[in-house]
C-alpha cells in the first residue's frame, strides 16, 4: 500500500519517532492514523525494555521557580547527542512544568503526571527511549515550597542545577549562593543538618585515617633511625628494586620488613585514644567548614576570603539561607 508524504510528516509529529518507522506503521496499518500510532508507540517501549540495562550519562535538568514553589526534574539518557535533542528538552520541560503545576511532592507523583498526550511522564519516557533507541530514566526530582527561591542552570547546559531559598527577598544575593552551592557541593546546611549517619561515618574514616597516620609516623622514624632510604622502603616494589640495583642486600629487604611490621604492630596497641579523638574532631571541624554551606568559604567574594555566614552579613541584616537543593549528572 502507497502512503503519502503528508500522512508520513503527520504521523512523525504525532509520535517524535523516524520517517521511515512512520512509514512502515502506516503500510502496516493500511493508512489507519490510530493504528499506526499504536504500532510505533508498541515498537518503542520493545526497544527501550531491550535497553534498560545499558548505562546513562547524559541528560537534561531542567529547574523553574514560580511563586510559592521551585523544582527540577532530570532525565537520564545515553549520549549527550540525544541530551541536545530539542524533542528531548521539550519533553523534560512538560515534565518540570506539570510538576511545578501540581506542586509535585515525590518523583513518584512526576511519573504519575499525565501529558498532553495522554502519556504519564514516567511512559513518555519509555516512548521516548524507544524512538531514540537510548535507555532512559527519570530519576532525579527535588522541589522547595515556598517564596525568596532562586534557581541556577550552570553554564545553561542542564547538566547541574541549584535551588537556594532564602528568609526574605535578595535576588542578587540567592543567584550568587545558587552559584556557590553548584560549584562547592555541600552536603548540609550547617553542623545540626548533617545526618547522624554522615556524623558518624565521617568520624570512623576521620579516626581511622587518624590511626593510620600515627602508625605510619613511627614506622618512618624507626626507618630513618636504622639508616634506610624511605623510597626503597617503602613498598615491595621498591624493596624489588633497591635489590635489583644494588643499593641494598635481601638481608637488608628483610630487616625493612621486620622494622615495618613490628613498629607497625607495636604503635597501633599504644595508640594515645584521647589524642586520637582530638585529631579526628580536628578533621571533623575540617569537614563541617569545607562541605557544610554556611561554612565554606565562598566563592563570589570579589576577591576577600570570607565563609558564606560572614559574606550573609554584609547583604542585609537578619539574611539567611533556609534551604537548597542541588541536582548534576555530571562526574564529580
Amino acid at each position: 500500500m502507497k502512503v503519502s508524504i503528508q500522512d508520513i510528516q503527520k504521523l512523525r509529529k504525532m509520535t517524535g519517532a523516524g520517517l521511515t518507522d512512520c512509514k512502515k506503521a502506516l503500510v502496516e496499518s493500511e493508512g489507519n492514523m490510530d493504528k499506526a500510532i499504536e504500532l510505533v508507540r508498541e515498537r518503542g517501549l520493545a526497544i527501550a525494555a531491550k535497553r534498560s540495562d545499558r548505562a546513562t550519562s547524559n541528560g537534561c535538568i531542567l529547574v523553574k521557580k514560580v511563586p510559592g514553589f521551585a523544582a527540577m526534574v532530570g532525565v537520564k539518557c545515553e549520549t549527550d547527542f540525544v541530551a541536545a535533542g530539542k524533542d528531548f528538552i521539550a519533553m523534560v520541560q512538560e515534565i518540570l512544568d506539570g510538576a511545578i503545576a501540581n506542586h509535585c511532592k515525590s518523583l513518584d507523583e512526576v511519573k504519575q503526571l499525565k501529558l498532553s498526550n495522554g502519556d504519564t511522564a514516567e511512559l513518555a519516557v519509555k516512548h521516548r527511549s524507544g524512538i531514540t533507541g537510548e535507555h532512559m530514566d527519570l530519576d532525579g526530582y527535588n522541589f522547595i515550597e515556598g517564596d525568596h527561591v532562586s534557581v541556577y542552570d550552570h553554564m545553561n547546559k542542564h547538566l547541574l542545577a541549584t535551588m537556594v531559598q532564602l528568609n526574605e527577598e535578595n535576588e542578587e544575593a540567592g543567584h550568587k549562593l545558587a552559584m556557590q552551592v553548584a560549584a562547592m557541593n555541600p552536603v548540609a546546611l550547617d553542623e545540626a543538618h548533617v545526618s547522624q549517619e554522615t556524623k558518624t561515618k565521617e568520624l570512623e574514616i576521620a579516626v581511622q585515617k587518624t590511626k593510620e597516620e600515627q602508625v605510619q609516623k613511627a614506622v618512618t622514624n624507626a626507618l630513618k633511625k636504622a639508616g634506610y632510604n624511605l623510597y626503597i622502603a617503602e613498598s615491595e616494589e621498591h624493596l624489588n628494586e633497591g635489590i635489583l640495583k644494588k643499593e641494598i642486600t635481601e638481608a637488608d629487604a628483610d630487616e625493612i620488613r621486620k622494622i615495618k611490621k613490628e613498629v607497625a604492630e607495636q604503635k597501633a596497641a599504644h595508640l594515645p585514644e584521647q589524642m586520637i579523638q582530638n585529631i579526628a574532631k580536628g578533621r571533623m571541624n575540617k569537614f563541617y567548614k569545607e562541605n557544610c554551606l554556611v561554612d565554606q568559604e565562598f566563592q563570589f567574594a570579589d576577591g576577600d576570603k570570607v565563609s558564606v555566614s560572614d559574606w550573609l552579613k554584609k547583604q542585609g541584616e537578619g539574611l539567611k539561607i533556609v534551604d537548597f537543593r542541588r541536582f548534576t549528572l555530571l562526574a564529580e
